[in-house]
């Protein structure tokens, strides 16, 4: 998944071009994901705007976009429950903090618990 480009400065200053074997080619930044062992991820239980409905949210993922939504289908799948992966975050429905946890730490990832 591409990132979003929110301003001009972010299309690299290529407007438009009256030259009609002009071919575009955007550079495309190769970041690798860090270790397991190099990511510092926070787990904490989350009620807000969500109309009282609990969420289990882990936060600091550093990496690609890809890892972060495999990352995110291993545990939802593994917690058996539903769930999204927006905005850098990867949200499980309910209090499963506990299990989240317990399923990072044996991956290898830094973890630790957040919030009350």
């Amino acid at each position: 998944m591409k990132p979003k480009k929110n301003s001009l400065s972010d299309l690299g200053g290529i407007m438009y071009s009256t030259n009609p074997e002009f071919e575009y080619h955007e550079e495309v930044d190769e970041t690798t994901t860090p270790s397991n062992n190099q990511q510092d991820l926070r787990v904490m239980l989350d009620k807000k705007n969500r109309g009282g409905k609990a969420v289990t949210l882990i936060t600091g993922f550093k990496g690609k976009q890809d890892d972060l939504d495999i990352l995110g289908k291993m545990l939802k799948t593994k917690c058996g429950v539903g769930g999204s992966v927006k905005d850098g975050e990867i949200m499980i429905q309910g209090d499963v903090r506990d299990k989240v946890l317990g399923i990072l730490q044996k991956d290898g990832y830094k973890v630790k618990k957040a919030g009350g």
